[in-house]
């Protein structure tokens, strides 16, 4: 389940580009990239403490998500066999902070972008489903400052997973 899920977030946000306007787009199997379009999400990987150790870590270019999974509970429909779980996905959105979002900054605009990839992100994910998962959904949010120059939203997703010995 863990590896088909992680695959399919992969592909979806694999597809995500920036136009030269600034819109986002999902570019759909077989379609052509337009001259200028830049992928949106720039380094995909597992999560492991990447934003706590940045220094330490080779670089990787942002924006940048990373796929934490919590601890599964399986509960046993037929031991041995067949097992079902609502696991938690954590999608580590890690971007580049653009300055101040005060009123008044300069830098307000460019900074509350973070938000919109962050619903680009959900509207490529919510609904998503596979052999061995299902219903994949949003269940919360939340934004982290405590880094320099990078700011993380973790964002929060949960399914219906299957597990069939």
């Amino acid at each position: 389940m863990r590896k088909e899920l992680y695959k399919a977030i992969c592909e979806r946000l694999s597809k995500l580009y920036v136009t030269p306007d600034g819109w986002h787009r999902f570019v759909e199997p077989g379609e052509e990239i337009p001259e200028g379009w830049e992928r949106l999400i720039r380094h995909i990987d597992l999560w492991n403490h990447n934003v706590e150790f940045i220094e330490q870590e080779e670089n990787w270019e942002r924006p940048a998500v990373f796929v934490e999974f919590k601890p599964i509970k399986w509960d046993a429909i037929k031991t041995g066999v067949e097992y079902r779980a609502e696991p938690v996905v954590d999608l580590h959105v890690v971007t580049d902070w653009q300055g101040s979002a005060s009123v008044g900054s300069p830098f307000r605009e460019e900074s509350l972008k973070v938000f919109d990839i962050l619903d680009t992100i959900h509207s490529v994910l919510v609904g998503m489903n596979g052999e061995t998962f299902a219903e994949f959904d949003l269940m919360g949010s939340s934004t982290n400052h405590n880094h320099d120059e990078i700011i993380e939203n973790i964002e929060s997703y949960v399914c219906v997973a299957l597990r069939i010995s």
